[in-house]
């Protein structure tokens, strides 16, 4: 799974994919709605491969984690939404699939974001299940 092209853009609600850029920005296509529209270089914008998750030792990174809620649930979205979900429910689910994160750096917001996101790339079949190297 490669989430480097999932981009998350201040002010706009969902997960966009990268499809071209250009010479002032980019071209991003909406994950949900599958609107096609311009970013510039002057938006905030991230990738999902950049971001970390804060364990009690290091940083996780996000494709790691997202393969993890994938295993546990079964490849199934949440049970819950997880924008209007209870901070407990969250931090339990969180707790199952990295039992280290950081409870102190890793807020409520975080979670809810971390599960929408999940929800959105699942819809959007864009979790794979990476298999164990071995060697």
């Amino acid at each position: 799974m490669d989430l480097s092209n999932i981009l998350v853009i201040s002010g706009k609600p969902d997960l966009s994919e990268l499809v071209s850029q250009t010479k002032g920005g980019a071209v991003v296509m909406n994950l949900v709605t599958g609107q096609k529209y311009p970013v510039f270089k002057n938006d905030r914008i991230s990738s999902l491969g950049e971001i970390r998750i804060f364990t009690d030792n290091d940083e996780r990174p996000l494709e790691d984690v997202m393969q993890a809620i994938y295993k546990h649930l079964d490849g199934k979205a949440t049970a819950f939404d997880p924008k209007k979900a209870d901070g407990k429910v969250l931090a339990d689910l969180l707790a199952v699939v990295l039992p280290d994160y950081d409870r102190d750096r890793v807020h409520t917001s975080d979670m809810k974001k971390l599960f929408a996101w999940y929800n959105i790339l699942l819809a959007a079949n864009k979790i794979t299940l990476e298999e164990e190297k071995t060697e």
